[in-house]
Formats: structure tokens, sequence, C-alpha cells
């Protein structure tokens, strides 16, 4: 699936420090340490809210993959980020709740 290139480049904009780029979840996701902090699906803005938040807005809806809904996660539309402003809120709190999560542990090899 294709991602919406600029507002990609509208979240780039707004990312400061080590922040990674990564092609995942047929998108473009923004990687903040070891944790995906937001992205970009198709025309939507992607972003971590964690498990436990889901605001009531008619322009978010929950992220959904393979029929899943994928938990923490949700999907803003358009005209949720049309404005700088509202985008930068969203950005900064999927930065937020990823800079939260402990860090991940390395994964041990599988070899014996």
């Amino acid at each position: 699936m294709a991602y919406d290139e600029r507002l990609a480049g509208r979240v780039r904009a707004l990312l400061h420090g080590p922040v990674v780029e990564r092609r995942m979840m047929g998108g473009l996701c923004f990687m903040a340490g070891d944790h995906m902090a937001c992205g970009v699906v198709g025309a939507a803005l992607m972003v971590r809210i964690g498990r436990d938040a889901f605001p009531d807005d008619p322009h978010v809806r929950p992220l959904e993959m393979g029929g899943r809904r994928t938990a923490g996660f949700v999907l803003v539309d358009p005209p949720g980020v049309a404005t700088p402003a509202a985008l930068e809120r969203w950005v900064a709190r999927g930065l937020a709740v990823a800079a939260s999560l402990p860090p991940k542990k390395p994964q041990a090899s599988s070899r014996r």
C-alpha cells in the first residue's frame, strides 16, 4: 500500500532526535528508540496512544491489521491532521507514549 508522501514530509518536519524511519505495516513508521511512535498508512496518520486510551474524536478510528484491531494504536484520518497544530499534537502524543515504554530487551539467538 502506498502512503501519503506529503503527510510523511509534514511528520518528518516535526521529528527531532533519534528517530528512525522504517517501511512496515503497509506504510512508513517512525521509531523512537525501539518503539513505533507514529507513521503514515495510506492517507492516515497512525499514532501509538497506549493500550488504555481511545480518544473521542470523529476523525480517529482503530488501527486494524489483517481484520484484527491493534491495541494501543489509532489511525487519524486527514481532517484530523489538517492543521499544523493538530498534526503536532498527534505526533507529540505518539512520541510521548513511545518514550514512556521500557527499552526492549535484546533477543536471544535461537542458535544452540
